[in-house]
């Protein structure tokens, strides 16, 4: 099975480049993210209120909590705040479209969409911890820790992820036949390895070792630990997106193998974008402080490839992924200008 019995990313496999001529290529993409048809802008909006409607079904309130819990409040209170505090929401709307896409079940998708926002979450509310990246400000807002103090922020991540798991098995209560019920354990499979240790989280622990040259230090090629932490950290969580909504569609093998490297190619092109705009990007657009790799000695796409490669190896992975995409058993315009829209995105 696809995704379960291995890492997202297949390490030691070249980087994309651009062919030759890859002027070509740079100017299709970005003439068409432009020029994108009309109606996407709608559409994404669309499965954003979605994604919102389905996060807040599956949220504890606060204001209304089940009659002995009232003292788990404000935990609840911190867990709402962080998930409901806006964001792009690309991971659950990327099991939504994909899941209609073809021919699945909304009532399969939506535990798992609600899951990895949760997962999702939880890894930026302890990214933004004193102990780790230290920010106090998080898509145009005071960050958790800094509203409800550090012990709270890490309770508040603790119980996302757990929520996470009990809301994504959840899904069984929707399955009609042992087909969907194999392609939910399927899902629950891809879902826990790309957030743990040979996923996200082993994408963290090297990320957090490279701040301090640690892990430079023992005799690592820079390059490639800098590839394992975007491939790890970033590209396993939009794996993630991408394969859970084919897997409960039943989507064709070959497809949902496709869709894991379009996946890796583009989580890798979104990390070096972020890299980009924590150089170039305005802190108002982005919603949170600029220049924090540089002050926490990080190092990052910039700083070992330096901005012209940077620029250009988005580009490349991002060519590579859509010819893969126009692979696919189906089409999707919608998909693909949002592919397009990750390459040229300022927050």
């Amino acid at each position: 099975m696809y995704g379960t019995g291995r890492s997202c990313m297949r390490m030691g496999e070249p980087r994309c480049r651009m062919p030759d001529k890859s002027g070509e290529g740079m100017n299709r993409i970005v003439e068409t993210t432009d020029n994108r048809k009309e109606g996407f802008s709608e559409i994404l909006e669309k499965l954003v209120a979605q994604c919102n409607d389905v996060l807040l079904k599956y949220l504890p309130d606060p204001q209304n909590m089940p009659a002995g819990e009232e003292p788990a409040s404000t935990v609840a209170e911190a867990m709402q705040y962080s998930v409901m505090a806006g964001g792009k929401r690309l991971r659950p709307l990327l099991i939504a479209r994909i899941s209609d896409l073809y021919g699945g079940r909304r009532a399969l998708a939506e535990p798992f969409m609600a899951a990895l926002e949760m997962i999702h979450t939880y890894s930026l509310v302890h990214d933004d911890l004193p102990a780790m990246d230290d920010d106090e400000y998080r898509r145009g807002r005071k960050t958790t820790h800094v509203v409800y103090g550090e012990g709270m922020a890490v309770l508040a991540g603790d119980a996302l992820l757990n929520l996470a798991y009990e809301t994504a098995l959840k899904a069984f209560e929707a399955v009609k036949t042992p087909g969907e019920s194999a392609a939910v354990v399927h899902a629950l499979q891809i879902l826990a390895r790309n957030a743990g240790i040979f996923g996200m989280v082993g994408g963290q622990c090297a990320d957090l070792e490279a701040e301090n040259g640690d892990i430079y230090r023992r005799g690592g090629d820079s390059a490639v630990l800098l590839e394992y932490i975007h491939s790890h950290k970033t590209a396993c969580m939009i794996s993630s997106g991408f394969m859970i909504g084919a897997v409960l569609a039943g989507a064709p093998p070959e497809d949902i193998a496709l869709l894991e490297q379009i996946a890796v190619q583009i989580g890798i092109a979104f990390q070096i974008r972020d890299d980009i705009l924590d150089v170039t990007g305005d802190s108002e657009v982005l919603g949170k402080q600029v220049g924090s790799d540089e002050k926490d000695g990080k190092a990052t796409y910039i700083t070992i490839h330096g901005m012209d490669a940077a620029r250009k190896d988005v580009l490349a992975h991002t060519v590579s992924a859509l010819q893969k995409w126009d692979s696919l058993t189906v089409k999707d315009d919608f998909l693909r200008n949002l592919i397009e829209e990750l390459v040229t995105r300022r927050s």
